[in-house]
């Protein structure tokens, strides 16, 4: 019997290696085909690479002169942190509004008829979008270098922020896909994107959370973004970190950051590819 089922095992081992090999490569077939999307609309990236720089000239010089840091400091280093997270938290949009033009103009379809796996399709979309966020963020830092923000804390502290934010990227990106699936429609999904304000903005992102009112203060404190903001506020050593009294996510940002993230691609890495799959029955 013990023999009979090693036997028996062997063989079904392969199989999911092999499947998941397939997987992986066609996975990174389209990642390039979103990347090579890209560069045949130079417009769409363009505009995602000066959003960022923009985002830190504007609310660097405009909130600048009117908001005071708490504990001192200079406003932009506080900031920083806060455009890092706000911009990492618009991947859902992003991602949303991909999976739902190629819903509605039939390519899901065309994918679905192919002999790929199933599962390729939203990890291709998600990939993409990683590599599309780490080009942002770098952007994004060279705008703060300019108008003298700074990681003070070394580097390793520096590259586990920007880790940190990739993860969160990566698995806001799922959540997108999740949603685009659902939606279908670009013009649904286009109507969507100005959602994502109100979230990134009911934060720590911008301002300190405690002038707010009672019941804001609390979902700002509870909020994705502002664990997000206070964990990179942290990792750089930007003006701003968390005193003790504040909720727990505040208190303890880095936790809660991978919590969240954790969260969501359990969540939604298996609604996306069972989604996707039952699209095409």
């Amino acid at each position: 019997m013990t023999a009979v089922s090693t036997v028996t095992a062997g063989p079904v081992a392969a199989t999911r290696a092999g499947r998941l090999r397939w997987a992986l490569a066609d996975g990174l077939t389209l990642i390039g085909r979103e990347l090579g999307r890209i560069r045949q609309e130079p417009g769409e990236l363009i505009a995602a690479l000066i959003f960022p720089a923009i985002m830190v000239v504007l609310f660097g010089y405009v909130f600048g002169s009117a908001i005071s840091v708490p504990g001192g400091g200079n406003y932009r280093e506080y900031l920083m942190p806060g455009l890092f997270a706000m911009v990492t938290f618009t991947a859902t949009m992003a991602v949303t509004m991909r999976v739902a033009t190629d819903a509605s103009r039939g390519v899901m379809d065309r994918f679905r008829s192919m002999p790929m796996a199933r599962s390729a399709v939203p990890f291709g979309q998600t990939g993409a979008e990683i590599l599309n966020g780490v080009l942002g963020m770098v952007i994004m830092a060279c705008a703060g270098l300019v108008v003298g923000w700074r990681a003070h804390n070394g580097v390793w502290p520096t590259a586990e922020a920007f880790l940190l934010l990739a993860l969160m990227r990566y698995a806001l990106s799922w959540a997108g896909c999740y949603l685009g699936l659902v939606v279908k429609n670009e013009q649904t999904a286009d109507q969507l994107i100005p959602l994502v304000f109100p979230v990134t903005m009911l934060s720590n992102s911008f301002v300190p959370t405690g002038g707010m009112p009672k019941v804001l203060q609390v979902i700002a404190d509870w909020n994705p973004v502002s664990a997000l903001t206070a964990a990179c506020r942290t990792l750089f050593g930007n003006p701003g970190a968390p005193a003790a009294d504040v909720a727990w996510p505040v208190a303890h940002p880095v936790a809660a950051t991978l919590g969240w993230s954790v969260l969501l691609l359990a969540v939604f890495v298996p609604l996306s590819v069972r989604t996707y799959r039952r699209r095409g029955r």
